[in-house]
C-alpha cells in the first residue's frame, strides 16, 4: 500500500522564528537611543524595526513550501520523518542566503529543504532605522509519512543501494536480511544518510545504483 505523504511548514512556529536578542535580566533600564547608527554592510541583524516578508506574507510562503517541497524517495521508502529547523539570512536585496540546517533527520530531507529555500523568490528586505539590513530567520519544516513495514525486496529493487549498521557493525542488505528478516519497521531506523565507500571494501561497491545510503538501526 502506498504511504500517505504530508509536507508542512509550521506557521505558528514560523511566526516567532525571527532570531531574538537575549532578554535583559540585570534589572537595569537600557539607555534610550533615538536613532541607531547604520549597520555594517555584512552585519546580520537579529531584531529590526520592519522585518523581512515573503511576497504575500506567511500564508503565501507556506503555500510555496507545500507546492515545491518534495519528499525524498529514500526517506519515503524507509519512513523517515521529523521536523527540520533551518536558519537562513534575508539579504538587503531580499535574496535568501546562508541556509543552514540546525538539525538532521537524514535520507536527503535536509538537501531538499535547502534546495526549496534557495529557489525562493526574493523577499521584501528588513529595515532598521530606514535602511535595508541583513536579517536572520529560523523556519521549521515538517516531513511526515505513514510509518509501517519496510520490505527488503522493495529496497533491493530500487535505484538505491543500502548498507546497514546494526549494533555498530556494517552489513550488506543480504546480510542484514539474515539478521532482521525480510522486513523491518520504520520506527526501528535511527537515521539514513549517504554512505561513502572508501574503495577498500568491494562488498559495499554498488556502481549500478544511483546512490548508496547507510541505514542505522536502533539498538
Amino acid at each position: 500500500m502506498k504511504r500517505l505523504i504530508a509536507l508542512s511548514i509550521l506557521l505558528s512556529a514560523f511566526s516567532v522564528a525571527i532570531a531574538q536578542t537575549t532578554p535583559d535580566t540585570t534589572g537595569k533600564t537600557p539607555p534610550i537611543v533615538k536613532e541607531l547608527p547604520p549597520a555594517p554592510p555584512n552585519r546580520i541583524i537579529k531584531e529590526v524595526d520592519n522585518p523581512p516578508e515573503y511576497p504575500g506574507g506567511t500564508e503565501a510562503f507556506s503555500k510555496y513550501i507545500s507546492k515545491n517541497l518534495k519528499y525524498p524517495e529514500v526517506a519515503r521508502m524507509i519512513g523517515i520523518e521529523g521536523k527540520l529547523i533551518l536558519s537562513f539570512v534575508v539579504g538587503r536585496d531580499g535574496k535568501i542566503t546562508d541556509i543552514t540546517p540546525v538539525n538532521c533527520i537524514g535520507a536527503g530531507c535536509e538537501a531538499e529543504a535547502v534546495k526549496v529555500l534557495q529557489e525562493s523568490p526574493n523577499w521584501k528586505p528588513g529595515f532598521q532605522s530606514g535602511r535595508p539590513v541583513r536579517v536572520q530567520y529560523y523556519v521549521p519544516i515538517g516531513f511526515s509519512v505513514e510509518k509501517g513495514k519496510v520490505s527488503m525486496k522493495e529496497l533491493r529493487a530500487s535505484n538505491y543501494g543500502f548498507v546497514f549498521n546494526i549494533k555498530d557493525k556494517l552489513y550488506t542488505l543480504d546480510e542484514a536480511q539474515e539478521i532482521i528478516g525480510r522486513s523491518f519497521r520504520s520506527e526501528d531506523v535511527k537515521i539514513a544518510e549517504p554512505f561513502y565507500n572508501d574503495g577498500d571494501n568491494p562488498r559495499y561497491a554498488m556502481p549500478d545504483k544511483k546512490e548508496v545510503y547507510l541505514v542505522v538501526m536502533k539498538n
